[in-house]
């Protein structure tokens, strides 16, 4: 190539280079999730709808706090048998952080059992297994009882080493990382109990927040990471299933996060 020839070159990438100086190129976000529209939405939901920011989040609060029934702890082995079914096997139920499809009848502490898990942990909020945020089916799942233990009372965040038993997950010392299939209905669950116990009843406000070392304080963590699971994974069919049982069957009341997605965003 001549010396003219790659003058020429270079005068026309300084050019390019003059034009771009100064420019910001746009943030690449997750996209919001599409507002969606339930039959509830007339009639539940009749007070939340329109809202948004802490007068969309007190309207839930209202909704779902209201004529709420409590079942006991015993109770929730039967009622988990029923919200967390597999579709494809009537006499099994899904695991939370595995997927596992395992016998109903497998229930109890050993190895190779599944037992109750509290998506948002006990000890964040020190509410125990008493009626009341300890036995309430929005937040507890069916999950193996070692994968159970690995989690812990851990706050959710990416990352760490992969889980034993349950392909997809991780943790490391402080936070655990659910499979992708289950981050959404993760998120759901943990910030359906921040507006559900809002600290005017006999439990702690329950917040949401950016720690991954919250221990015994009523927040959990990351609020950040949460969002975006909620995203990242929407509603499934085996979720919508679980919500309609809930409300229907057991507690009278449903996780709006379910039916309205979108709504995650519009409060926090």
């Amino acid at each position: 190539m001549s010396v003219l020839r790659i003058g020429r070159w270079k005068a026309v990438a300084a050019a390019i280079s003059a034009v771009l100086v100064g420019l910001t190129l746009p943030t690449v976000a997750a996209t919001p999730a599409s507002a969606t529209t339930t039959a509830y939405d007339s009639t539940y939901y009749k007070n939340a709808i329109g809202k948004t920011g802490p007068s969309l989040k007190s309207a839930l609060h209202t909704i779902i706090s209201g004529n709420q029934k409590r079942i006991s702890y015993d109770a929730v082995w039967n009622a988990l048998k029923v919200t967390d079914q597999d579709p494809n096997n009537s006499a099994n139920v899904i695991l939370l952080y595995s997927g596992t499809s395992r016998s109903k009848s497998l229930n109890g502490g050993d190895v190779g059992d599944w037992n109750r898990e509290h998506v948002w942990a006990q000890s964040h909020g020190n509410f125990g297994t008493s009626a009341g945020p300890g036995t309430d089916l929005h937040h507890l799942r069916a999950a193996d009882v070692q994968v159970n233990s690995i989690r812990g009372n851990k706050d959710f965040d990416f990352g760490g080493s992969a889980v034993s038993g349950a392909p997809g997950s991780y943790t490391d010392a402080n936070s655990f990382e659910p499979r992708n299939a289950d981050k959404g209905d993760v998120a759901r669950m943990i910030l359906y109990m921040a507006v559900r116990y809002e600290g005017d009843d006999a439990w702690a406000d329950l917040e949401p927040n950016e720690s991954t070392s919250n221990g015994s304080v009523p927040w959990h963590g990351r609020l950040s990471v949460l969002k975006q699971w909620n995203e990242q994974d929407p509603p499934s069919a085996f979720e919508e299933r679980r919500n309609d049982i809930i409300f229907g069957t057991y507690q009278s009341n449903r996780n709006p996060f379910i039916d309205h997605p979108e709504w995650v965003e519009a409060i926090w």
